[in-house]
């Protein structure tokens, strides 16, 4: 795999074309397989190496309640073993050819994504890999108990970890255990797991229709093309996972205490209603939040960091996905300054509602933007792969990248201001708050009459 590091450091260039007008995404070509695989090859000459994404709809939004974490683990014992190879057979063959094959699911995911990289003279040898893998694993019964040890044994380490183990308590408290995205993993959810769900999770979700590929590199298309269909022709049409939702978020505010009496710190996240990926007002918010919290330069940070002191990084995420997410806000203060960071937070919120932003924070924020989302998104292969298959995924077009600087300079003041009224407000927040409850319960039950208290020893985050 180091080879591979080394090459894409030394030939990395910007994949894209860029002007000062705007961005656009290189020519690529979409196909669709008789069983409905979707295909996107985008040829990039110039460095050896090829890569493969793969898509599967579905991710954490497949898994019900009483299984959540199910789709995490079907896709990480798809390298432990094949029809055709076991774990360790998998794993000599990847170190062979100095390729990757790595697998990323959230709880907020609409899909799992498959990534894998190899040099381009290994890439008969690293598909046929891959697409074993994906397509043919048989999850030994040996390798389920040792995953499912291996999550049970991090998710009580998370426990440990605030930092890391907020994200859950919010995911759990702010959406809820009826909705597709309030249910995070945890010790009983794993526990009920066996191998027949994981097959049955397999079959289901890991078929053509629901499959999504896209390779990008240093490749002839006409070849790879008849390669792709080869590796992943045969695989079942099956049926495209589509989930609805009516669960309803509960509106705050409202607070989670969830008491850790060792900490010394006081980790926080506030969050309201937001959007989802295909909201018309996602320009205006992606503009507006790197102002509020987006960048290190934000209001957010400014305050509770440089101007204070309070904490060493404060930032606020619109999140996107599938279904309407939340905008959050995150820090973490000292246990004896809790109320103050907080207090700080929502008088920048509430002036970012209230009054809006100037004409110079307005050509600030475009400026940033145009700056720096080409190198952050935009410029190697995997970016530009991650990009398509994400367009794919949420069914938009390449405008969504070819028409964004457009719309960025498109965004006026009053239209700008209008969108900060409307979703930077103070009458709706959820507050989850983990520290040492005895010492930071009087600062914090000011902010919401409806108050939960866990104890962070108690299992699960609800």
């Amino acid at each position: 795999m180091r080879r591979l590091g080394l090459l894409a450091a030394v030939f990395a260039m910007p994949l894209l074309c860029t002007s000062s007008t705007g961005v656009k995404l290189p020519a690529y070509t979409r196909q669709v397989l008789p069983n409905g695989v979707v295909v996107d090859l985008m040829p990039k000459p110039g460095v050896p190496l090829v890569g493969i994404r793969i898509v599967v709809r579905g991710g954490a939004e497949a898994d019900s309640p009483d299984l959540a974490g199910l789709g995490a683990i079907t896709a990480q014992l798809l390298r432990k073993g094949t029809e055709k190879r076991n774990a360790d057979q998998f794993s000599a063959e990847l170190d062979s050819l100095g390729g990757s094959f790595n697998v990323f699911t959230d709880g907020y995911a609409p899909a799992t994504n498959i990534t894998s990289e190899f040099l381009t003279k290994d890439f008969d040898a690293g598909l046929d890999l891959v697409s074993d893998a994906v397509l043919h694993p048989i999850f030994p019964d040996a390798e389920v108990r040792k995953l499912i040890a291996q999550r049970t044994d991090a998710i009580h380490a998370a426990k440990d970890n605030p930092q890391q183990s907020i994200g859950y308590y919010y995911q759990a408290f702010f959406f809820g255990p009826s909705h597709p995205y309030g249910h995070p993993a945890d010790e009983s959810t794993l526990g009920r797991i066996r191998r027949e769900d994981i097959v049955h999770q397999h079959k289901r979700l890991y078929c053509g229709r629901n499959m999504i590929v896209v390779v990008s590199g240093d490749f002839d298309s006409a070849q790879i093309q008849a390669k792709i269909a080869r590796a992943f022709g045969d695989a079942p049409a099956g049926e495209v996972f589509e989930r609805t939702s009516n669960a309803q978020i509960a509106a705050g505010p409202r607070l989670l205490l969830v008491d850790k009496p060792d900490a010394t710190q006081t980790y926080f996240q506030i969050g309201q209603p937001g959007i989802d990926r295909r909201n018309p007002d996602r320009t205006k918010l992606l503009v507006l939040n790197t102002l509020f919290g987006g960048r290190f330069t934000s209001m957010l940070n400014e305050a509770l960091r440089v101007e204070s002191g309070l904490t060493y990084g404060a930032f606020s995420t619109v999140q996107q996905f599938r279904l309407p997410a939340s905008i959050l806000i995150s820090t973490y203060t000292k246990t004896e300054t809790t109320g103050k960071a907080i207090d700080m937070a929502l008088d920048v919120l509430n002036k970012f509602g209230e009054n809006g932003i100037t004409a110079d924070q307005l050509a600030s924020s475009k400026a940033y933007i145009k700056g720096t989302f080409p190198t952050q998104r935009l410029e190697t292969s995997d970016e530009l792969a991650t990009i398509v298959s994400e367009l794919e995924l949420y069914g938009l077009g390449t405008d969504e990248i070819d028409g964004l600087f457009s719309r960025i300079d498109a965004l006026t003041l009053e239209e700008a201001n209008a969108a900060a009224r409307k979703y930077y407000r103070t009458d709706r927040l959820t507050f989850v708050v983990i520290g040492n409850a005895s010492k930071i319960r009087d600062a914090v039950q000011k902010y919401a009459t409806n108050i939960t208290e866990l104890k962070v020893s108690s299992p699960g985050f609800r």
